[in-house]
């Protein structure tokens, strides 16, 4: 409305609209003048604060819910980060992203084998890792396995079982090579399980020793292991050389095939065999080789 209207009313009205504005000038004077300073002052600024925090919490993930998270205070106790649920994690004043971060890690099969593996947790801060590092357990069922087999050969170290590593023999002392097991020839010095186990099986194919010699036969045997051996005078075990096949013959150490051959060929041709020197004609069978077979031969 223009004021210059206010003029063609009568005259009552003039006084009646005089009268209200009057009124209203009154009441603003009123709350003016009963209105503390201070709230007057700081009502702008703190509408303006506001205005701040809300303009702040907008441009946060998720209207700034994380930053709310992180205000509750952290408690300390020892964790596990492989077996730790979000409850315990949070407690431990991570921010939920990071709890995701740990959980999308142990989904994706990774394992926290060392308390620094933590520290590899995507987003977690140096001054955090400094304050959990002490709290941090990792349970023996995710620790490395060479751990566990390097602890196992320290201790039967310590333990040094005899029936692992045998006590050697002292110079003096001497083992029996036809009846010595596996065990006792591992007492010799320079003979281990692999040599032990070549003695013993060679034995058992000539059928027993009958000189020290015969240990040159083996091939690769530490020549300073036999002055621990002895060969005592037992019971030689003989094949039957008039029953045996060709095959049979020839499994023995001292038979070969051509030599088996020959001695079935004389069975055939002429008698059985009563002595080895009877094969002494055949090329096959020189001085040296019918003596080295004399004592294991039955008739």
């Amino acid at each position: 409305m223009d004021w210059r209207e206010f003029f063609y009313f009568n005259k009552s009205d003039r006084h009646i609209v005089l009268f209200l504005l009057c009124i209203g000038a009154a009441i603003l004077a009123l709350g003016y003048f009963f209105s503390s300073p201070d709230e007057i002052a700081t009502l702008p600024a703190a509408e303006t604060a506001k205005d701040s925090a809300r303009q702040h919490a907008s441009r946060q993930p998720f209207g700034g819910y994380y930053q709310q998270e992180t205000t509750l205070k952290a408690e300390r106790f020892a964790f596990d980060p492989n077996t730790a649920d979000s409850t315990q994690l949070l407690r431990l004043g991570l921010a939920p992203w990071q709890v995701r971060n740990i959980y999308r890690y142990r989904a994706a099969g990774g394992i926290y084998t060392t308390p620094s593996d933590f520290a590899r947790t995507y987003g977690l801060t140096q001054k955090q890792y400094r304050e959990l590092e002490p709290y941090i357990t990792i349970s023996a069922d995710y620790k490395p396995a060479a751990e566990m087999v390097a602890r196992e050969k320290t201790t039967h170290s310590e333990l040094r079982d005899t029936m692992l590593w045998p006590r050697k023999i002292s110079a003096s002392e001497h083992i029996d090579v036809n009846t010595a097991d596996t065990t006792q020839l591992k007492r010799i010095p320079g003979i281990g399980s692999y040599y032990a186990s070549r003695i013993v099986s060679y034995r058992q194919r000539l059928g027993g020793f009958v000189n020290i010699r015969q240990l040159d036969e083996i091939e690769g045997l530490p020549e300073e292991a036999k002055r621990y051996m002895v060969v005592s005078a037992v019971a030689i075990r003989k094949i039957k050389v008039n029953k045996l096949t060709l095959n049979q013959l020839k499994a023995h150490p001292y038979i070969n095939f051509y030599q088996a051959r020959d001695i079935v060929e004389f069975r055939r041709l002429h008698h059985p065999l009563t002595d080895i020197d009877e094969l002494r004609l055949l090329p096959a069978f020189p001085d040296d080789v019918r003596e080295r077979l004399r004592p294991y031969l039955e008739y």
